[in-house]
């Protein structure tokens, strides 16, 4: 059989496990064989050689997936989390239940509490989101 077929044949086998067990790096290894078989394929190569263009595209492919993963947004900007479209806006501070703090944002109520450093005011009071921990809202007064 053709080395170079044998090369193909093993990309081939990793991408099929890549998608048995998934966890990216079998794509990696899986495509830079393929190149290598295929490189094999084009041109008369020595075992040095076929070593060498296979850690060279592994190398490639590697840097590529670091370079698309460091591109994402961060984790903590999640677009479809519940607060995030709540962060910025006005809400109206509802007076102290025996559950804590509620914000109305809205026709929603939400669980809420202020920065550590300030005191519950008085009565309604409008305040601003600042940011969410979890599904507690972190509110400022205006």
């Amino acid at each position: 059989m053709e080395p170079g077929l044998i090369w193909i044949l093993a990309g081939l086998l990793l991408l099929v496990a890549e998608l048995i067990l998934p966890g990216i790096f079998l794509l990696w290894v899986g495509l830079a064989a393929i190149g290598t078989g295929l490189v094999q394929m084009v041109t008369v190569t020595t075992f040095a050689m076929d070593a060498t263009s296979f850690l060279v595209l592994l190398g490639a492919g590697i840097w590529l997936s670091l370079t698309l993963r460091q591109s994402r947004p961060p984790r903590g900007a999640r677009v479809n989390a519940p607060g995030a479209g709540l962060i910025g806006r006005s809400g109206m501070l509802l007076p102290v239940e025996r559950h804590g703090l509620r914000v109305r944002i809205g026709d929603s109520d939400w669980p809420a509490r202020l920065p550590r450093d300030m005191r519950v005011p008085e009565g309604p009071v409008q305040v601003r989101v600042e940011g969410v921990d979890g599904t507690t809202l972190i509110v400022k007064p205006e």
